[in-house]
């Protein structure tokens, strides 16, 4: 199995430290708002990741952080006249409602940055007691200029760094030195006792006192958004490998592209800001983690209704498919009996196999998939494919489907049934008004509905005895032709 390794800039052969056990570590949410629809991105991209080192075998330990204290948290809080605890709280718990919701599952543990204020005290010290920090009359901070390979994941120098960073503190040694521990005296604050007197943590510390607290001082995989590369990452890799000694921090550094909305970035200010809440009141949950999945994880992606139609439609292919095996399994005959496995699913799990092994290549999976879709849906109609060959279809899809978080076979009840029956019954008022129209010889109207039906994916043929339509091939609802009278 090959990785893309942000540090190395290319793919490298993914060999966990301890034989078959993967710790994995992806930075989590800071709990003073709802979560939106970029983090969704990178939390699936990983829930899926976890999903298929399992699938391979290997025991994996996978922790996230909750950054459950921070200038953020203590602000809103203060706004809304409430304390900071609570304020953390709620949105720890929605952040976790929405991850159930998304099929995010896979997280071992949730480590709140204030159960571990300990362990941060403690590392901070001995950074200080090794000389890569120092205390100041505003708090601690981390020396960059006594690490000497900082910079070595964003492959930026000191000076690059520094055009990034705008900090006037005048305490420091170094404008680009960043905070461990602030100092803050004021009883408003949420604050804890230290050796350099009442403060918080940084923002940083947290993160490297929890992975070194469950996974010690180096681990397989660290993952997250692209944007926390620099400095959030970087400030990782070097108050860990300061503390230790050790090195590399991490084996493989994993980052996910970004999530535009329409070509621009997500932003309040733009009006485009969409939390996970709201767009699953708009989307079913197993269509947006297609959506996701439809990009490679490294790559940007860019969401728009229109795009996560698409997602809906495609998902919809696939259990339409299921329908029609559930369908045919049932049918007496007609079906070509054999116990030979059947080349194409062969074809299919290698295939799937090899786009997962290569940089966990989703797109190239989902297409291995849809043309698996194609060639059942073509045998089947050709009456060529074996009872076994149905059932192990089915089987395959439910494994691919496992691996993905996504339910190919949810819904069918509703989809079959009451859905399919309304959808019948809707077309057949359309086709009644339109042949009334018709016998006004109120051509125009008529042929506006008959238009705005085909762009709907509902074909209508014209017959004396009463309309036909077929739902066409495309939007894969039903195949059948129904003669209205």
């Amino acid at each position: 199995m090959m990785i893309y390794s942000t540090m190395s800039g290319k793919k490298e052969p993914f060999q966990p430290m301890h034989k078959n056990r993967v710790n994995i570590f992806v930075c989590g949410p800071t709990v003073y708002d709802d979560s939106h629809i970029g983090h969704a991105r990178t939390y699936i991209a990983f829930d899926v990741i976890a999903r298929y080192l399992k699938h391979k075998g290997l025991s994996v330990f996978y922790l996230q952080n909750i950054t459950d204290v921070d200038d953020k948290i203590i602000q809103r809080a203060s706004e809304l006249g409430i304390e900071p605890a609570v304020l953390a709280r709620k949105f720890e718990r929605r952040y976790l409602e929405d991850m159930r919701t998304l099929g995010v599952t896979n997280v071992n543990l949730y480590a709140r940055a204030t159960e571990h204020i300990p362990e941060i005290i403690g590392q901070i010290e001995r950074l200080v007691d090794l000389g890569f920090a120092y205390e100041t009359e505003t708090g601690v901070y981390f020396d960059e200029s006594r690490f000497e390979d900082f910079g070595k994941l964003s492959h930026q120098t000191l000076e690059e760094m520094e055009r990034h960073r705008i900090d006037p503190d005048p305490t420091k040694r170094n404008s680009g030195d960043f905070s461990l521990w602030k100092k803050r005296e004021d009883g408003a604050e949420v604050t804890w006792d230290s050796p350099w007197g009442r403060g918080r943590p940084g923002w940083h510390i947290e993160d490297t006192a929890i992975t070194e607290t469950y996974f010690g001082p180096q681990y397989d995989i660290h993952g997250g958004a692209m944007d926390l590369i620099f400095p959030h990452h970087e400030a990782e890799i070097a108050q860990m490998e300061a503390t230790s000694g050790k090195k590399p921090l991490v084996r493989c550094w994993m980052h996910t592209g970004f999530l535009n909305v329409k070509g621009e970035k997500m932003s309040k200010s733009l009006g485009n800001f969409m939390t996970i809440r709201e767009m699953l009141e708009r989307c079913d949950a197993d269509a947006f983690r297609l959506f996701v999945l439809l990009a490679h994880y490294r790559s940007p992606i860019d969401f728009s209704e229109e795009v996560l139609e698409q997602s809906r439609k495609s998902l919809e292919r696939i259990r339409h498919l299921i329908r029609i095996i559930e369908e045919q399994l049932e049918m007496p005959g007609g079906i070509v009996e054999s116990e030979e496995v059947d080349p194409i699913l062969i074809k299919a799990k290698v295939g799937f196999l090899e786009a997962m092994d290569d940089d966990f290549n989703t797109p190239y999976a989902l297409s291995v998939i849809f043309d698996l879709v194609r060639d059942i849906n073509r045998r089947i109609n050709e009456k060529t494919v074996s009872k076994k060959a149905l059932k192990d279809t089915k089987q395959l899809l439910g494994e691919f489907g496992g691996i993905f978080g996504i339910s190919f076979s949810s819904g069918l009840e509703m989809s079959a049934g009451k859905e399919e029956d309304m959808t019948r019954d809707l077309i057949k008022l359309m086709i009644e008004i339109r042949q009334k129209l018709r016998e006004k010889k109120d051509w125009e109207l008529a042929d506006q509905i008959r238009n705005r039906m085909k762009e709907l994916n509902v074909v209508l043929e014209d017959a004396k005895e009463g309309g036909k339509y077929t739902l066409s091939e495309e939007d894969c609802l039903n195949r059948k032709a129904y003669n209205l009278r």
